[in-house]
């Protein structure tokens, strides 16, 4: 895109996405992925006591979160931390940036600005569930890690 994208954060639909107990979200895209060459802009809501994602990382696009409201646990592989209002959090695009964040509020959202590297293809890894997703441009595929095979098999 080469125009400038001036929104107002509370303007525009939120998505909800809810397809897993224990996960919900609502995303108001700012700067949806492809609307830019390099990142991807948008505020989350968390409901109480549910996380957006699944614990992941991944290997080529960065992440940063500046929590605007709430509070959460943040799962690292270091352990797990407090976050909430005024904190911002960085994640690397490797297994030191595995992250899980959680709304533990029981009656207020988590609400957080989400800025993102997006690059032509990533790879993430979920080392909760063993699986492994496929991210880019007209891709978007999750698999088993169990079902690695060798690089000639079946050639």
């Amino acid at each position: 895109m080469n125009d400038i994208i001036h929104v107002k954060t509370a303007d525009g639909p939120f998505k909800h996405k809810n397809e897993h107990d224990g996960y919900e979200y609502y995303k108001r895209e700012l700067v949806p992925k492809g609307a830019a060459m390099q990142c991807a802009v948008s505020i989350y809501e968390i409901p109480p006591l549910k996380s957006a994602y699944p614990y992941h990382y991944h290997t080529k696009n960065e992440e940063s979160f500046y929590i605007i409201s709430g509070k959460g646990i943040l799962k690292t592989p270091s352990g797990e931390r407090f976050v909430s209002a005024g904190d911002f959090l960085f994640f690397p695009a490797n297994e030191r940036g595995a992250h899980k964040l959680t709304n533990v509020s029981e009656t207020e959202p988590l609400i957080y600005l989400d800025y993102d590297t997006y690059n032509d293809i990533d790879v993430a890894f979920y080392p909760d569930s063993k699986k492994i997703g496929i991210w880019g441009k007209n891709i978007n595929q999750i698999y088993k890690m169990n079902n690695q095979v060798e690089y000639y098999k079946d050639e």
